[in-house]
């Protein structure tokens, strides 16, 4: 069986670049599931730019698309720029759903790069703080992991970037407000997220 490098949920192409990460929270589908719906996203290897993007050419459809699999896009940050260049001469709608720790991964703020390639960014804010972050999260980072996170929104933010700071529903709904609050004050759109079984 090949790897799934692309799938499509609703109107949108999903893009699996790779299953790596720099979190390893305690929600997530990996620790439970091999994909989403009938996709199985594991991969044996991350794909280079060029076959993700040959496997775009054959859908007739990218007006929306995002990256998201089992792992963390940033961290294959050249070949998400170079799918997205792609995807930009095909007038699609971008948008990257990231933990947010790209920049700490790269060593350097990514938000430049991404402007005016990546239309929306959709960070999983997840908790109202550094202590409960890291609890849920478990970043390579520790806590600072939390702060890489809100570093890079308020970078996406400074540059243009539709920025949304999204979280679980599980959380509950005192850490919900607690998290809109955080989103109200930087800027950003605030999306709460059904949790998947």
């Amino acid at each position: 069986m090949s790897d799934t490098l692309i799938y499509r949920i609703g109107g949108a192409v999903y893009i699996n670049l790779t299953n790596k990460c720099t979190n390893n929270c305690t929600f997530c589908l990996r620790e439970t599931r091999d994909g989403v719906d009938d996709y199985h996203l594991r991969l044996k290897k991350d794909p280079e730019a060029s076959e993700v993007i040959d496997a775009l050419k054959k859908e007739s459809d990218v007006s929306e698309t995002v990256f998201c699999g089992l792992g963390e896009p940033t961290m294959r940050l050249e070949a998400l720029l170079e799918v997205a260049r792609y995807l930009k001469t095909r007038g699609s709608h971008v948008r990257l759903n990231t933990n947010g720790q790209g920049s700490a991964y790269a060593g350097r703020d990514i938000a430049p790069e991404l402007k005016g390639l990546v239309d929306t960014v959709s960070i999983s804010l997840n908790a109202s703080d550094a202590v409960k972050y890291d609890a849920i999260c478990k970043s390579i980072y520790g806590e600072e992991g939390f702060d890489h996170m809100m570093d890079f929104a308020r970078s996406c933010i400074a540059q243009g970037i539709n920025t949304i700071l999204s979280v679980v529903d599980l959380i509950g709904e005192e850490e919900i407000a607690k998290c809109r609050k955080i989103a109200d004050e930087t800027g950003a759109k605030l999306r709460i997220r059904h949790y998947i079984e």
